[in-house]
């Protein structure tokens, strides 16, 4: 019988609330919201302490560069822990563009099965590694905010930052200069 990876944990302050992180040497197995159970991510012994474990300390370097607005994608290693069907779902997130949203229904038709729509919510809502595969990003057919592990008012709130983080670099982004085309010189009528 195969032995449990060993899991470490550590708690980092982010603009959303205290996360908790854990991994296994392998990746990435969960990120918590304050007082979110390890249970929910499938987690069921509790997690060795590592502060300084090489993937934790890569996590929480990236969202601190994702809350900064330095980062638009995550390329931590994960290892991840359900079904076929919730890994496939999880892992299709990360093809969500930042700063961008999709529904449940298109996630489902992008993953070739149009009417597991429903499905889809279920696999997202035990998405063990939230902001890295970005389930904030997924709302409803009709635009509305729909259910959060992390609440709702921080889904819209990683919605609204990554928009603010798109809208500053366009307006950073130097345009193209526009010149009038000026006349050197006037014409003179000839007598």
């Amino acid at each position: 019988m195969p032995t449990k990876p060993h899991l470490y944990s550590t708690t980092h302050q982010t603009p959303v609330g205290d996360l908790t992180l854990i991994a296994s040497d392998q990746g990435l197995r969960a990120i918590l919201w304050p007082k979110e159970s390890a249970r929910r991510a499938g987690i069921a012994n509790r997690p060795r302490r590592g502060p300084d474990h090489r993937i934790l300390k890569q996590t929480a370097a990236q969202l601190d560069e994702y809350f900064a607005g330095t980062r638009r994608s995550f390329d931590i290693p994960l290892d991840l822990e359900g079904t076929r069907f919730q890994v496939a779902a999880w892992r299709a997130l990360a093809s969500i563009p930042f700063g961008g949203t999709t529904s449940y229904g298109q996630q489902a038709a992008a993953l070739g099965i149009p009417t597991a729509a429903r499905a889809l919510g279920a696999a997202n809502r035990a998405n063990p590694v939230c902001i890295v595969l970005p389930c904030h990003r997924v709302i409803g057919a009709d635009g509305s905010l729909t259910g959060f592990a992390g609440g709702l008012p921080t889904k819209q709130w990683l919605l609204d930052h990554e928009a603010r983080v798109l809208m500053a670099t366009f307006v950073a982004t130097p345009q193209w200069e526009r010149r009038e085309r000026i006349q050197s010189r006037l014409p003179m009528p000839v007598a």
